[in-house]
């Protein structure tokens, strides 16, 4: 009695744009940033709305880069390094166009935006030093708080307002207050690892 035979399963070939989707994607994060600061410097209800709405895409695609790099077998030195400095590019842009307004402390931005300055000069000495950092949940945390304060900030006002019973503008400001405190705690955690890995070197 003959029994089929069973051939190995082939894996059909990645299209090539598809390997190229991911860095398309942290590229757009980018190309976001100047359009997210003409809205802000508007500062209409509409255009903040609207510069919201961008915000929460261009945030929803820091998660897809990832994923779909990892899917396609597409992961590059290149991803790894512009995928922070997109999410920072951006994060930037809203904070520190909110300051004029009163909608964002000016300390809470300086804070922010030293100790991002502070952990991009310790991921390069350490990559210089070939020690690896892995992310800890404290930093994700603190994307997280941003990726959602920054949003509330910006749709509060006329459009919203009173009408659903909450302040989204003091819910936003108190996330970010968060994530700063978050990002404290991250940056000295990284500081600390970098000096373990390189002791161990």
């Amino acid at each position: 009695m003959m029994t089929p035979s069973t051939s190995p399963s082939i894996s059909p070939s990645i299209a090539p744009w598809k390997k190229k989707l991911p860095m398309w994607l942290t590229w757009s994060r980018i190309a976001i940033c100047p359009i997210l600061a003409a809205l802000l410097m508007i500062g209409t209800p509409v255009p903040r709305m609207i510069a919201a709405v961008l915000f929460v895409l261009a945030s929803v695609t820091d998660w897809f880069d990832g994923s779909l790099a990892r899917r396609y077998g597409a992961e590059s030195n290149l991803g790894r390094f512009m995928d922070p400095i997109a999410d920072k590019l951006l994060v930037a842009t809203a904070l520190i166009l909110l300051v004029p307004s009163g909608h964002a402390h000016p300390l809470m931005v300086l804070l922010l935006l030293a100790r991002d300055i502070f952990i991009g000069g310790i991921r390069s000495v350490a990559a210089a030093d070939g020690v690896v950092i892995a992310a800890k949940a404290a930093g994700k945390w603190k994307t997280g708080m941003q990726m959602v304060g920054i949003p509330a900030i910006l749709i509060d006002g006329d459009l919203v307002g009173e009408s659903v019973g909450v302040s989204l503008l003091q819910l936003g400001q108190t996330l970010l207050w968060v994530s700063v405190f978050l990002s404290l705690i991250s940056g000295i955690q990284y500081f600390r690892l970098y000096l373990q890995g390189r002791s161990s070197h």
